[in-house]
């Protein structure tokens, strides 16, 4: 442990000599691979209230119901730290949450956080942003996009959100109430809100090494997390068979094809105060009125049991859904072998269902747990 405490100041102090690198996109981008795979592809920049642009990929209808004139439900996605849009799509069409959602009529939206490969410019470039920001300013903008791009004159939409894209949603609805409004279900995949019982010893000493006041958080502030820099903390963690990268990316059960478009496609990028946040927890979750879906497993580092069930008291309208896959990982909700048909096909009739249903006037509170 104190070789890996270690290891964090000298990334500290690489933060402050080499934090301006450029990250290149990937060779085969979301565009590239939705499109290989024979669905309409389409690349919209969005324009933040703070000035800066977030690409967002969109699959608005899909090849097989030929429904681009059909009213499509809009469905937004959104992926974990330092990752990015290719998250969606790493499982292929017969696997993949966004290809499957197409083929089961919705308009889906698949957002990309400020900073990581695919958002890069901004009017004023600053890595002074963490998943505050991106919660509070980007994704109210995206989801305003969204709508008003569909054309249908919907004015909700659903949306689907992984590990840092779950707290993304928290923020939002949290301190942005009114944007409850504009959300049919949330599904919260790895639900990250609260993170007091987390017994991985590694999280435990980046905790303590950065936290608020000391050294490593004056140097890690405000930078950027390049994408090399995180490339060698993984090399780093698995010569030390630290546990907390077999959560990340654990290979047994795993969709080989996508754990390796995921492995190629991670870290993409972003700014260290997305990590540094997580030091705090996030408040005032007894505001967020939508439906809400917990998706969780015992085996998650990163979100304990316990975190989430009290993350379920506190919303006033939560259903619980447990993995049945006791090594259930943090990442296996995108790419396991099993995730179309313990949380993809789950999730869309979920939606479906909501659909199908005129919502209700007055919202109660209900929390039910699915074994």
């Amino acid at each position: 442990m104190q070789k890996f405490c270690y290891f964090v100041l000298v990334f500290s102090v690489s933060s402050l000599v080499f934090g301006h690198l450029k990250c290149h996109r990937p060779k085969h981008t979301t565009l590239s691979s939705i499109v290989e795979h024979g669905y309409p592809a389409e690349y919209h920049r969005v324009i933040t209230g703070d000035g800066n642009i977030v690409v967002v990929f969109r699959i608005p209808y899909s090849p097989k119901l030929h429904n681009m004139n059909a009213k499509r439900p809009i469905v937004l996605l959104q992926h974990g730290l330092m990752s990015s849009s290719d998250t969606w799509i790493a499982s292929g069409p017969n696997n993949a949450l966004a290809y499957l959602l197409a083929d089961a009529g919705f308009d889906v939206w698949i957002g990309n956080t400020r900073g990581n490969v695919y958002s890069r410019k901004a009017k004023k470039p600053s890595w002074k942003f963490s998943w505050h920001e991106i919660g509070y300013i980007d994704m109210a903008a995206i989801i305003d996009y969204a709508l008003w791009k569909n054309g249908q004159k919907q004015r909700s939409l659903h949306y689907v959100g992984h590990s840092q894209g779950t707290t993304v949603f928290f923020v939002l609805m949290s301190l942005r109430p009114q944007y409850n409004e504009k959300i049919k279900t949330a599904h919260m995949l790895a639900p990250v809100a609260i993170m007091k019982n987390i017994n991985s010893k590694c999280l435990r000493c980046i905790a303590y090494v950065c936290r608020p006041g000391s050294l490593m958080n004056y140097l890690l502030s405000d930078e950027a997390s390049i994408t090399w820099k995180l490339e060698l903390i993984m090399k780093f963690l698995k010569k030390y068979d630290c546990p907390l990268l077999a959560n990340i990316f654990h290979e047994k059960d795993m969709n080989k094809t996508a754990n390796n478009i995921a492995i190629r496609h991670f870290p993409s990028g972003g700014s260290n105060n997305q990590i540094l946040h997580y030091l705090f927890n996030i408040r005032s979750v007894e505001r967020i009125k939508s439906e809400t879906h917990l998706w969780y497993s015992d085996a998650d580092t990163f979100t304990p049991v316990v975190d989430v069930l009290t993350l379920a008291r506190r919303l006033p309208k939560s259903i619980l859904h447990r993995m049945p896959d006791p090594k259930w990982s943090h990442s296996a909700f995108t790419v396991h072998m099993q995730v179309r048909r313990f949380v993809n096909d789950p999730i869309i009739a979920i939606m479906k269902r909501y659909e199908q249903k005129k919502p209700k006037k007055h919202i109660m509170r209900n929390i039910r747990y699915i074994l």
